[in-house]
């Protein structure tokens, strides 16, 4: 745990939250500056600051408590037509708090949240330029 992170402030329950779920792993708590109306955050307990920190297996972790929050609050609370979950890392991706967490944005019709990316559309020797590298890499 880090002394200065909020996310692992919350988790050892020295700031408070409204709690969704919670187990050994991770903790799912709705968000005090939600995008819109049910919108919730699934944190590590452990302190991690980017997904590439992460075990697999607290990832693992993370993924069914994100899947069981989603899934309840679909079939819980009226009008939601469906969710995303977005997690960033690092400041030049938006994460604001180096911590690993996802968020869960439940969507309405006409709810004004807007997420935008631009469209290129890059020639196929770019494309697998690319995927050469990275894959090089995974190996």
């Amino acid at each position: 745990m880090a002394e200065d992170c909020v996310f692992c402030r919350i988790a050892k329950g020295e700031i408070p939250a409204t709690r969704l779920f919670e187990n050994e792993s991770v903790l799912g708590f709705l968000d005090i500056s939600p995008a819109s109306k049910g919108h919730a955050l699934v944190i590590t307990k452990k302190h991690y600051a980017t997904l590439l920190d992460a075990p697999p297996g607290e990832l693992g972790a993370a993924i069914e408590a994100v899947q069981k929050i989603a899934a309840a609050t679909m079939a819980s609370v009226p009008g939601i037509e469906g969710f995303n979950v977005l997690q960033s890392n690092s400041r030049a991706a938006g994460q604001v708090i180096p911590h690993v967490h996802f968020h869960i944005i439940p969507r309405y019709k006409d709810d004004g949240v807007h997420f935008s990316w631009q469209h290129g559309k890059p020639e196929a020797e770019e494309l697998e330029k690319y995927a050469a590298l990275v894959k090089k890499k995974m190996k």
